[in-house]
């Protein structure tokens, strides 16, 4: 199957037309981002009994977003896509009503057939149905399937351009999850120097407990470590990659690990009391909602 193992894009459109000896059927699929398979299913009043059988064959091909299937059934040359209808009886009427007045004046010209067929509701076009009842699944089938193939092959055309994006922004944000790594040492350090220096101003005619500075900045230390954060941001940032090199509907996935993500440098940010440090996580969301941004379009 087209596409099986890469990444698609729920953004896409493709179209066929399979002809049979009377009829020519023609589908347009349409698709857009959705959370879930939403299938949205037109068919002409021939062929609404197989909108079951058409409904899952797109479930068969798809995993998300809204699709908009639209088939139309045209007959080919030769072949009336009208039918008349006589309603028999009421021309009867007509008919008898007609000759009893004709009898009752005492009228020699008796009502013409022209004339009956002429009155309200004796005549009427309907749409004729199509000459071959057994044909429209298979028609219907193989159009649906064309034009899914080519539906398919544009969402991961597209699929294929977003994960190109979604690498370069997955290195902005590894390389900036890199610059808070490595600035939290340094962050730490002047936190504990910040701490030395008010005790020692409140202190300043009181022998200073080297001991105590040392519980004191461990304890802030440990409130303002980021490096689990750290850890997990670099697991998440690897298993990002990971699922973007395995293909596949990755799209629910790589939500999940975004709000992860999201998650951990929002702590970061909270924690931080460094400016530089401060700006790196302010950084790191920005290309995060970039990445979200391109993976809702991601099936």
């Amino acid at each position: 199957m087209l596409g099986l193992f890469m990444v698609r894009s729920m953004t896409g459109f493709g179209r066929a037309e399979v002809s049979g000896e009377s009829i020519a059927v023609t589908v347009e699929a349409r698709s857009v981002n959705h959370r879930h398979l939403d299938i949205a299913l037109r068919l002409p009043r021939t062929l609404s009994a197989l909108e079951l059988d058409a409904r899952r064959l797109v479930q068969a091909r798809l995993e998300r977003g809204r699709v908009d299937v639209t088939v139309q059934v045209t007959p080919l040359s030769g072949t009336a896509t009208q039918r008349v209808q006589v309603d028999t009886a009421l021309a009867r009427e007509y008919l008898i009503r007609a000759q009893a007045v004709a009898a009752e004046l005492d009228a020699r010209c008796a009502p013409s057939i022209e004339w009956v067929l002429e009155r309200s509701g004796v005549m009427r076009l309907e749409d004729a149905e199509p000459a071959e009842p057994s044909a429209p699944w298979p028609l219907l089938e193989r159009a649906l399937t064309q034009a899914l193939e080519e539906l398919v092959e544009r969402r991961t055309a597209e699929g294929e351009r977003l994960v190109g994006a979604l690498r370069t922004l997955h290195a902005d944000l590894t390389m900036t999850v890199e610059a808070m790594a490595g600035r939290a040492p340094a962050s730490s350090a002047r936190r504990e120097q910040r701490l030395r220096e008010r005790l020692r101003g409140l202190l300043t005619d009181t022998a200073i407990d080297e001991t105590r500075i040392l519980t004191e900045a461990a304890i802030w230390a440990e409130k303002s470590d980021v490096t689990e954060e750290l850890a997990r941001l670099h697991a998440h940032l690897a298993e990002f990659s990971l699922a973007l090199d395995k293909g596949g509907p990755v799209g629910r996935a790589l939500d999940f690990l975004i709000q992860e993500l999201n998650r951990e440098v929002n702590t970061v940010g909270s924690k931080a009391d460094d400016l530089e440090l401060s700006q790196a996580a302010l950084a790191a969301k920005s290309v995060l909602e970039k990445i979200r941004e391109q993976v809702q379009n991601l099936e």
